[in-house]
């Protein structure tokens, strides 16, 4: 038991328990009992000043988001400020992901190398979050037995209280469970690096595809109401924020609650978002086909700021591998969406994923992918060999295909798709595009760079005060990775 000796308020603790991991952080001295032991009068904690943190992300853009709310509740916390290198900082942080094994063995190699300086400096705190951990859990800690905090993607609002345990004594932490919704309830106010921003509008997913290990690791869909969005999208606008990707992992599954107690949809959501002054351009990522709906396909028809631009993972062109997979779709659904899409949007451009060398992965049914990707030309999208994760359904599938012969796919289908990815954006020499100037150039600083609405970069020389604008951009050249352009003359 803990008698504050400043507000009298009592807390009771196990003598097993680090005494302060419940103790409100004002106390300056505090009795404690230990099971009927006498009373003793101990110091309350003193803080560090200026820890220094630096966080490692791999994965999603939805990682990336994570992390950034994770340096605002840190920042926020009690004087922690971010360096850019690991080497001069006192919490190392790694967001991970477990979408592919090569991933999650980053995260192990990186933590070895990070073992020796622990070694050296004692103190050095390091935590191991995101999709790993939440896999993971306590065999991260059987592997690598110095890491301090092992906590999940749901679990990240509890990482100061977590830091504050450890610095007070407690040997080792982890949080892998899953709160629901209050992780929401308990982020950051929003905060902006530039003109686009992220905001997490939902997290998980029901879907329950074979192959995938994101709703053992992050959970099913749980949805923000639409005015927490809303809301915080409203904020970005102040702190000049022009253009807003909204994420999930299912994003356009999005259902959440109004202040009415209806519910809203993506599409809904969208026509929110649009009608917030200061937004001009609307993105979102990463779609099912499944979630498609009429509504949402129709936004494109009714909202003018929801660009030309989307990310529809399909995975195979083969209903067979479809069905292996248990995406709910058939190709010729898949179909049939892409050109209601470009009924609307002539100029629509679509990029994917895809998985090459599923398990019993025929030719025929490679040839049918390959098929899909001539047909649709899909624009900027992500390829990978089948991965097995444990826990799927898919990793226990029979596999007879060579890996040879599945690497041999996949670099003839990412070869067609960089080829076609080459000519849409030779097509686009002579255009004019609108772009949105996000900052100066990393290779090049004496110029600026934008995106176009289908998401390719463009470099161009403008002056500072273009910052932030919307500009009329004349596409003069194209290279493997980015747009040459010029600010069209009046």
């Amino acid at each position: 038991m803990l008698d504050c000796t400043k507000c009298h308020r009592v807390f009771i603790i196990s003598a097993y328990e680090q005494p302060w991991s419940n103790v409100d952080k004002h106390m300056e001295k505090v009795a404690v009992y230990f099971h009927g032991r006498s009373p003793q009068v101990v110091p309350a904690p003193v803080r560090q000043s200026q820890r220094k943190l630096y966080i490692k992300t791999f994965g999603c853009q939805m990682n990336e988001y994570d992390s950034a709310k994770m340096r605002g509740l840190l920042q926020a916390h009690a004087q922690v400020v971010c360096v850019d290198t690991p080497e001069e900082a006192d919490i190392l942080l790694l967001n991970t992901c477990s979408v592919r094994d090569k991933a999650q063995e980053k995260v192990f190699s990186l933590l070895g190398r990070w073992k020796d300086w622990k070694k050296s400096k004692p103190q050095l705190v390091i935590a191991v979050g995101g999709c790993v951990a939440s896999q993971e859990g306590e065999n991260i800690r059987r592997r690598a037995p110095y890491v301090d905090i092992v906590f999940g993607p749901q679990t990240l609002h509890r990482l100061p209280q977590m830091l504050d345990q450890i610095e007070q004594g407690r040997p080792w932490i982890v949080d892998v469970s899953f709160p629901e919704i209050e992780k929401f309830d308990h982020l950051p106010p929003a905060t902006a690096q530039g003109v686009t921003a992220f905001v997490s509008i939902m997290e998980g997913c029901s879907k329950y595809c074979s192959f995938c290990v994101v709703p053992y690791t992050r959970g099913e869909e749980v949805n923000r109401p639409l005015d927490d969005v809303v809301a915080e999208i409203s904020q970005l606008t102040t702190l000049g924020v022009k253009e807003v990707t909204l994420l999930g992992q299912n994003v356009n599954a999005y259902r959440g609650l109004t202040h009415d107690g209806d519910m809203a949809d993506l599409a809904l959501l969208i026509e929110y978002v649009a009608a917030i002054e200061g937004i001009k351009r609307i993105r979102y990522t990463t779609s099912h086909p499944m979630e498609m709906h009429p509504r949402l396909i129709n936004a494109y028809a009714q909202t003018p700021k929801l660009v030309s631009h989307l990310h529809l993972p399909v995975q195979s062109g083969s209903n067979r591998v479809l069905s292996l997979m248990k995406r709910g779709h058939r190709v010729e659904q898949y179909r049939e969406k892409i050109e209601q899409l470009r009924r609307l949007r002539p100029e629509m451009s679509i990029s994917s994923d895809f998985i090459v060398g599923f398990p019993g992965e025929t030719e025929a049914d490679f040839q049918a992918t390959m098929d899909l990707i001539h047909d649709i030309r899909f624009d900027r999208s992500f390829s990978f060999l089948f991965s097995p994760r444990p826990g799927t359904p898919a990793a226990s599938l029979p596999d007879d295909v060579p890996r040879t012969e599945k690497e041999a796919r996949l670099s003839h289908l990412q070869a067609t798709l960089s080829k076609i990815d080459a000519d849409q954006s030779r097509a686009m020499v002579g255009s004019t595009q609108n772009v949105l100037v996000e900052g100066f150039s990393k290779k090049n600083p004496q110029e600026m760079y934008g995106r176009t609405e289908n998401n390719r970069v463009v470099n161009f020389y403008a002056e500072p005060q273009a910052m932030g604008q919307f500009v009329a951009m004349d596409i003069l050249g194209a290279s493997s990775n980015t747009l040459r352009g010029e600010l069209r003359k009046l």
